[in-house]
Order: C-alpha cells, then structure tokens, then sequence
C-alpha cells in the first residue's frame, strides 16, 4: 500500500485523462523529432568533415585506431596488430545511392547527437507516474543512460567499427573475388556497430531496473557467466583481426561490462533485503 509520502506529486497524474495523456506525448515526441531533425541537417550541412571524417575515418589507415594498434605492435614487437592496408573499394551502384546514404548518414548522426535530449524528453513524460520512492531510486537515470550510451557509441566507432572494417576488408574466399562494397552496405554496418554498440552499454542500466523488480538476480547472471563469455569471445573473434590479442581487445570491455552489471544487480538485491528486513523491524 502507499503511503502519503509516495503519493506527492501523484496529484496531476491522476488528474489527467487518456487523451490529457495523449497530448503530453505527443509534445514530447514533436520535441525529440525536432531535435533529431535539426541535428541531422547539421550533419547534411556539414557532409564534407561527416563524410571525409566521420563516415570514411575507419576506412583509412591513418585512422587513431589503427595508428594505436601500430603502436602497441611496436611495443610487443608484433607486426600483425599493425595495419598498413584496407584492400577495398567504395562505391555507389545506384544512381541515388550517394544521396541516399547522405541522407542515412546524416539521420543516423542526429539520432546519436540528439539521444541524450530524447532520453531526457522520455523521462520527463514517464516521471510524473513514478511514486516518489521510484523516483528516488532512479535519480540520476538520465546522465548515467547518456554516460553510458557515448562510452558505447565511442566503443563502437573507434573499436569494433575499424576492426570490423579491417577484417571485412581483408576477407576473400578466392583471390579471384575483389572486396568493392556499396556504400549503402558500408554506411549501414557503421551504423549498425556505432548504435548497437551504443544500445549494448546499456546493460548496467537495463540491470539495474530487473533487478529492481526482481526479474533479474546476481545468481542468475553468475550461472549464465560462461555462455555469456563464450558470446563475448565469438564476437570479439568476428570483429577482429585473425589474431588472438585483437579478440582479447575488443572481448574484454564487454565482459568488464557484463561483470558490472553482476555488481549492480547484487547492490541492488542488497539493497532490497535490508529494506525488507526494516520493514519487518517496524512491523
């Protein structure tokens, strides 16, 4: 049952009606939009350093991960982590192709620099409906999802994304068979890295909340430890060069961030029982 003190701020959600509701969605949603789109034409504007830079960077192998990769080889005195040629080639089969991908690289630009106001403009249409004991426990939701959402997109762009890039590229069946890709399959298998990427740092986060509910425990996490490892590792082995140092690379931010989200969810159950146990106290 909720107390009084739960019930502050409840006042206007209950106050609201469905179609109330509706509209206050759909501000919401017309404001994320508006940011999307001015971010995106931003980068339409701007497609000489979006494309140049941004799209083709890890297509070039003075791009800073492969530039580190060729540092850290010299370190070890291994020449496979260093990079010296992408053999393949770019290009546009379709008449629109070019303007298409302009368009899709711009967007896709958009909804990553505009994510943390959408997330922000989510929060503040669910909010109102959380006791005030939800809402406490979920402060600080909005910077740690957007802390989170740029490490992973970072990860992706300047890890998974050159190394997926090199390893495609380098990939042949037959020497007969050259690597000329569309620009509409490079520019989505960046953009599927970089945003999915981005998505899976969320995690911690998505832990966090199960765990809250209970749907999610440390010991469940812990028993599917190893199946998850095994992923992580045939991933890691997928995107990489054929070398078991790049697999190591790229597979153990991704088992650290597995890790983490154990520990969450064990503060979290922690948390929970002592909770219950000063409840039963009081009773």
């Amino acid at each position: 049952m909720a107390t009084p003190l739960d019930q502050i701020g409840d006042g206007d959600e209950k106050e609201m009606s469905f179609l109330d509701h509706l509209e206050e969605l759909r501000w919401h949603l017309i404001r994320s939009v508006i940011a999307i789109i001015v971010f995106s034409i931003a980068a339409f504007i701007s497609v000489d350093f979006v494309f140049n830079t941004i799209v083709f960077g890890p297509a070039k192998t003075d791009f800073w991960t492969f530039k580190m990769l060729c540092k850290l080889g010299d370190l070890i005195n291994s020449s496979a982590l260093c990079i010296e040629k992408l053999d393949f080639k770019i290009q546009s089969r379709q008449m629109t192709g070019q303007f298409t991908m302009h368009i899709t690289s711009s967007f896709a630009i958009g909804i990553i620099a505009a994510f943390p106001y959408v997330f922000w403009e989510f929060w503040r249409f669910i909010s109102p409906g959380l006791r005030m004991t939800e809402r406490s426990v979920s402060r600080g939701a909005v910077a740690s999802v957007t802390f989170l959402f740029t490490l992973g997109v970072l990860f992706g762009y300047f890890i998974m994304a050159p190394l997926a890039v090199s390893f495609l590229a380098g990939y042949q069946v037959s020497d007969i068979v050259n690597n000329e890709f569309d620009i509409t399959s490079y520019v989505s298998t960046l953009s599927t890295l970089v945003l999915g990427s981005g998505m899976l740092f969320q995690l911690p986060m998505v832990v966090y909340f199960l765990s809250k509910i209970g749907i999610v425990t440390p010991e469940l996490m812990r028993n599917y430890r190893r199946h998850a490892i095994v992923v992580i590792l045939i991933l890691g082995a997928v995107f990489t060069p054929p070398d078991p140092f790049s697999q190591i690379l790229i597979a153990m931010p991704l088992l650290g961030l597995y890790q983490f989200s154990i520990f969450i969810s064990a503060r979290v159950q922690k948390n929970l029982r002592k909770k219950a146990e000063k409840n039963l106290k009081e009773i």
